[in-house]
């Protein structure tokens, strides 16, 4: 599947870009196709002029004119490369996620933790906090600190559930903080979400995200088998 979407993103570059719309569930569906590998190969932030090189490569390849250098000779370089702008991609991350975190931390009525969850309260609820082996239902949004939206319960109107104890820890602390029918914005340092490694496409390495949760049920772990969480994944997850 990867080696079709590699020659698919081939063919691509070098026909027209369509200025329609997508309309069918078709054209939505290769639409979509063409958004997933603009993402797979966002790790390397190629420039202007290293991405003439690719089409070249392309080009070649599917004139049929023999290749200027074998590929397999520099898988190594390649993941070299990747590692290095990852690793570069990972610490700007961090740097623009520092004045957002201040300013987050200062604004009224956050409260910043020891951890550096910063909680604000936007409903009061009622009840007991959950503990770390309670299953909870949430409903949430979660975004980057530029805005762009990554995953929402609420969009696909199907709240999730879970031991509150198995998340990512801002949540595990966050989620704690919470009484059944509040609501709150957890805004989280990459160190308590996804650390360096992120969870592409979606998320990048060193990334400080801002859920807004709404804890909507609280159930005892003998009280309910728990579904699987859309998001955030489980830590055994996140940290592969």
């Amino acid at each position: 599947m990867r080696k079709l979407l590699l020659i698919l993103f081939a063919f691509l570059l070098f026909v027209p870009a369509c200025s329609q719309e997508p309309k069918t569930e078709d054209q939505k569906a290769f639409y979509a196709m063409g958004v997933s590998i603009s993402k797979q190969l966002s790790v390397f932030d190629l420039s202007p002029e290293e991405l003439k090189y690719v089409q070249q490569g392309m080009t070649d390849v599917a004139t049929g004119k023999k290749p200027v250098v074998e590929p397999d000779a520099y898988m190594q370089k390649l993941g070299e490369l990747a590692k290095t702008r990852i690793a570069k991609a990972t610490e700007k991350q961090k740097t623009l996620a520092k004045s957002f975190l201040e300013k987050a931390a200062a604004e009224k009525g956050a409260q910043k933790t020891t951890t550096g969850l910063i909680y604000t309260e936007i409903k009061a609820g009622t009840g007991a906090q959950p503990n770390s082996t309670d299953i909870v239902k949430v409903h949430y949004t979660g975004t980057l600190i530029d805005g762009q939206e990554f995953d929402s319960s609420v969009k696909r109107g199907q709240p999730v559930d879970f031991p509150l104890g198995q998340v990512i820890p801002c949540w595990s602390e966050g989620i704690g903080m919470m009484k059944p029918g509040g609501k709150a914005k957890l805004v989280c340092p990459s160190e308590i979400a996804y650390g360096d490694n992120g969870y592409p496409p979606m998320i990048p390495g060193g990334a400080a995200l801002i859920f807004e949760v709404e804890l909507l049920e609280v159930k005892p772990a003998a009280a309910a088998a728990p579904a699987a969480p859309a998001a955030p994944k489980t830590k055994a997850k996140a940290k592969k």
